[in-house]
């Protein structure tokens, strides 16, 4: 399941409605039925390029593979790590973990999770061609040994401190060894398993009557519909049209905070920046790239991009308590210092680049936006391309850009979490061909280290390295929000870094 269709044409389709039962936007009927009917409708940033299970193309397919699939580990509501498939999960010495799954614990054809899928899934992540997300941090692996039909143990290589959140990923399921398949797609253990695809417009997920968990979920489908025209998404909330939003955008959110019929729940985390090409182009010079991180006026991206609802990043978005590192805020706004660079680098005359955005959500487009005047100020004259959603991820795999606008959030609440922005090839997440000896060196002592002290000088070495080869500039900190119908009940946004995990919730949400 691939492709999108760009924001006017979803707009069209959601405002006629399709065939295959497209809820139509002000119809009273539609509203009655989907409730008789115990579905909760949820409206999409973007429809997922794809919701492939070991991919990531983004936090609308985070949204429906929290829904179909689970791994080892997951968060509770208050952000801590819980157990999921696993009933239990304890270290096994300074490199291993013993886990023992739930007795209860199957897959939607009806098999029972057993420690030879746990073991499989690791193998398929470590696979050589494979292209799974996960595959860089869960090469910390050495093997899994299968101790029996529930219990399993996972040797590593070596310690590795946040290894347990690599098993909450959204990105690492537990998936069939018996390689089972459902509508296209490896077999899941979620709450609720897929229906039907509405290429381009919609998702429907319909209740898995055997999930482990008794009275969930508690809706009989969730309907997940993409509305890339982020107008049109509050639209569909206002008009009651959709019961939850994710991605509230940022210039309505005081018209949801006040609208008495709605409710929005917040939180400080995302972040946005910018990734470079470092094989070919302008900025395979770090001086370059460094002199792009004292040029930007990251105020003007926070009110710009987020209506203010957010703050400048000067550093690394280091998570609590390495977030008052001395280094937290190495960069600063200094365009003579910009300039001085460009001269050392051989540019001091400038240079014409292209910015790789896109128009949904329009964040990143604001973002490229005040970068491209930000730089003309020095002398570098930006162009804007501005694909949608899906091609903007197909540019950034394939490393076609020369810069580009990312946004996103860290995805566990720890250090080594950022290791997933600063190096390798082939994911739109990285700066494209970065590679360092020395800032891999950094993150690779501080996953094995475990005294909190020796992990902040770390770490606070690793903003001054990853300051001076700066193969991303940070930007600025964002809210991201959900908005909802106020009659909602059990869904609940998830604290910092973990607001893409929030989506978990909606297998205890109604509509009220």
């Amino acid at each position: 399941m691939t492709g999108s269709r760009t924001s006017s044409d979803l707009g069209r389709r959601a405002a006629m409605g399709v065939a295959g039962g497209l809820v139509l936007l002000g119809s009273a009927r539609s509203r009655i039925a989907a409730a008789a009917e115990g579905t909760l409708r949820v409206g999409l940033v973007n429809f997922p390029p794809n919701i492939r299970p070991l991919e990531n193309t983004g936090s609308s397919q985070a949204a429906v593979k929290l829904m179909i699939y689970r791994g080892l580990l997951s968060y509770g509501a208050d952000g801590r790590l819980q157990p999921e498939m696993a009933e239990s999960w304890q270290a096994d010495g300074a490199a291993a973990y013993r886990f023992v799954l739930r007795a209860n614990a199957k897959f939607h054809n009806g098999d029972a999770v057993t420690a030879e899928d746990v073991k499989f899934t690791i193998e398929e992540i470590l696979r050589g061609d494979s292209i799974a997300y996960m595959r860089p941090f869960l090469s910390v692996v050495e093997r899994v040994e299968v101790m029996g039909p529930r219990e399993g143990r996972i040797v590593l290589k070596e310690p590795s401190t946040p290894f347990p959140h690599l098993m909450a990923s959204y990105h690492a399921p537990v998936l069939s060894a018996k390689k089972a398949m459902s509508q296209g797609l490896p077999v899941g253990t979620g709450p609720f398993r897929l229906a039907a695809v509405e290429r381009g417009s919609a998702i429907t997920v319909e209740r898995f009557a055997e999930f482990y968990k008794p009275g969930i979920p508690r809706v009989s489908r969730i309907r997940f519909q993409g509305y890339g025209d982020e107008n049109l998404r509050v639209a569909a909330l206002e008009a009651r049209d959709v019961d939850i939003i994710e991605g509230v955008p940022w210039q309505s959110m005081s018209a949801v905070e006040q609208n008495p019929r709605l409710r929005m729940d917040a939180t400080v985390g995302p972040f946005m920046n910018l990734l470079f090409n470092t094989q070919s182009g302008p900025f395979t010079d770090a001086r370059v790239r460094r002199a792009v991180a004292y040029a930007v006026k990251r105020d003007e991206v926070v009110r710009a991009a987020t209506y203010g609802r957010g703050a400048p990043l000067f550093g690394l978005p280091f998570p609590a308590p390495f977030d008052d590192l001395p280094s937290a805020n190495i960069f600063s706004y200094d365009p003579g210092k910009a300039r001085q660079l460009l001269r050392e680098a051989g540019v001091g005359n400038g240079f014409s680049a292209t910015l790789l955005a896109t128009s949904s959500p329009t964040l990143h487009q604001s973002t490229a936006e005040v970068v491209q005047q930000n730089l003309r100020e020095i002398g570098i004259d930006v162009a804007l391309r501005l694909p949608e959603w899906g091609t903007r991820v197909a540019l950034g795999n394939r490393g076609q850009y020369e810069f580009a606008v990312f946004g996103t959030v860290a995805p566990w609440p720890d250090p080594d979490a950022l290791a997933m922005f600063m190096g390798g090839n082939g994911a739109y997440t990285r700066s494209h061909g970065f590679t360092s000896a020395r800032i891999d060196g950094l993150f690779q002592a501080g996953r094995q280290e475990t005294d909190p002290s020796r992990r902040r000088q770390i770490y606070d070495d690793l903003q001054q390295a990853a300051a001076e080869e700066c193969p991303i500039v940070w930007l600025s900190l964002r809210s991201q929000a959900f908005g909802m119908q106020a009659s909602v009940q059990g869904f609940s946004n998830m604290p910092g870094s973990l607001t893409f995990y929030a989506p978990v919730s909606l297998e205890q949400t109604t509509p009220g």
